[in-house]
């Protein structure tokens, strides 16, 4: 019987007003050292967005989301954080921030395939 990994994840928010602490909840990142594995999933509901605050500008956000998906992938494309081990990257991309897009805390869980919790996290807190 294959054992269960630890792995850790946070939530990708769009929190358009800052000072209002209200957010959106658009995308998963999810690392496992033990697989080798950080990843992000993210999907920008443009019509749920809208509603929650008709100001964000959209096109910004998805190229901030780009740019987790970036640093995810690591390498000289995400600049010098890119260069990072995955486990420095996953820890700079949870890093607390008073922008527009943040995380939550990170959360811990086990699995057997990471890729697999990924879409299932996804799935359940973003879909």
């Amino acid at each position: 019987m294959q054992e269960k990994d630890l792995f850790e994840y946070a939530v990708i928010r769009v929190v358009p007003k800052v000072e209002r602490e209200e957010f959106l909840n658009v995308g998963v990142i999810l690392y496992c050292a033990k697989q080798k594995f950080l990843r992000t999933e993210c999907d920008v509901n443009e019509e749920r967005l809208r509603i929650f605050c008709k100001k964000t500008d959209i096109e910004m956000l998805k190229e901030n989301l780009d740019g987790i998906e970036l640093v995810c992938k690591g390498g000289n494309g995400a600049g010098e954080i890119g260069k990072l081990s995955i486990a420095e990257r996953f820890r700079w991309l949870t890093a607390t921030r008073s922008t527009v897009v943040q995380t939550s805390k990170v959360h811990p869980g086990l699995c057997k395939d990471a890729g697999d919790m990924l879409k299932r996290l996804f799935n359940e807190l973003v879909i």
